[in-house]
């Protein structure tokens, strides 16, 4: 799935190139990543990716066998069951789907059925709790604009999401809140957060992520120490660069790494849909995240901390064999 060259994009290295293409599953590649991660597991460092209904992946990590009704392909089937085969390979994943709602109990027991007890979820926290002023998108209907009015409401995070995902904490790695850019000034916002951070019910562990790059300041990381939550170092359209954010002094709050690589500085999400989709191959290399990636691995290792990673396919076009090169 080539793009014309006039699309500004760099050129991957063969061993990317063709590394997940084939029809079938490539069972060295998909052994040799599984082998990696689970290495990285064994001391607590996770590497997923940001959800793993990819179609894009039959042939690379998932088995085209497996989803066939009546010798054709069923999505359906797919949808409800290649969890399964996403946790043979990889240790931890990212689930976006629970900052759109809060599921129900069923949910969260047929989710939890389909992987073993060493897997490891990072979840964000619903949106209700966590946007400050709706969006003006069309999904949001008479919400949007508006002031969110249980915008950081812990009773709700309690009941709505502590409480079903209570008989799973040992697999639910970290809760992350993410915070998307808001017309609040850090004066305003860092307090409300000291305040939510102290109120938070113990059991879980949880992690913060903004998109406001101004909030990057020492009274930020200074709220996130207190309070021995980590600063998610995420790779987004308009975030410094991940290394850059480590560069901060006091950025480093917890005895914890969480990061999650999701868009090139600077590129919009829905033009790393357009370029990538559906995410069969890396069609740009971004190495400074790569590299950042590999330097908080290194500090995990070194401190023998553990640490979530995250890594979305828009980030090159495609999640495992970013980690391929990552783990290198």
């Amino acid at each position: 799935m080539g793009l014309p060259v006039d699309a500004g994009l760099v050129a991957t290295p063969p061993a990317l190139d063709t590394l997940f293409e084939m029809n079938e599953p490539l069972a060295p590649e998909r052994e040799l990543l599984q082998e990696r991660l689970r290495t990285l597991a064994a001391r607590h460092i996770y590497l997923g990716g940001s959800s793993w209904k990819y179609e894009g992946w039959l042939g690379q990590i998932y088995s085209p066998h497996r989803y066939q009704t009546r010798g054709r392909f069923s999505k359906k089937l797919f949808e409800e069951t290649c969890l399964q085969e996403y946790a043979e390979v990889f240790p931890a994943v990212c689930g976006d789907f629970s900052f759109y709602q809060f599921p129900a109990d069923a949910f969260w027991a047929k989710l939890f059925r389909q992987v073993p007890e060493t897997f490891r979820w990072g979840f964000k926290v619903p949106e209700q709790i966590t946007v400050h002023t709706w969006p003006t998108h069309p999904r949001y209907g008479a919400l949007a604009g508006l002031k969110n009015e249980t915008f950081l409401d812990i009773e709700l995070l309690a009941e709505g999401l502590l409480r079903p995902l209570a008989p799973y904490h040992r697999q639910t790695g970290v809760l992350i809140c993410e915070f998307g850019t808001m017309a609040c000034p850090a004066e305003e916002f860092l307090p409300k957060l000291d305040d939510f951070l102290t109120e938070l019910p113990a059991g879980f562990r949880y992690a913060v992520e903004i998109r406001n790059p101004d909030f990057l300041q020492p009274r930020y990381f200074d709220t996130l120490r207190a309070h021995k939550v980590p600063h998610v170092f995420n790779a987004w359209a308009r975030m410094p660069e991940i290394r850059e954010q480590m560069a901060m002094p006091g950025s480093m709050t917890s005895d914890m790494i969480v990061s999650r690589a999701l868009l090139k500085a600077g590129r919009p999400y829905e033009e790393a849909v357009r370029l990538f989709a559906p995410y069969t191959k890396v069609q740009e290399v971004n190495e400074p995240v790569r590299r950042a990636v590999r330097e908080l691995i290194d500090i995990a290792m070194v401190d023998d901390i553990p640490a979530f990673i995250f890594v979305n396919n828009r980030l090159e076009g495609n999640s495992p064999a970013t980690m391929v090169s990552i783990t290198d």
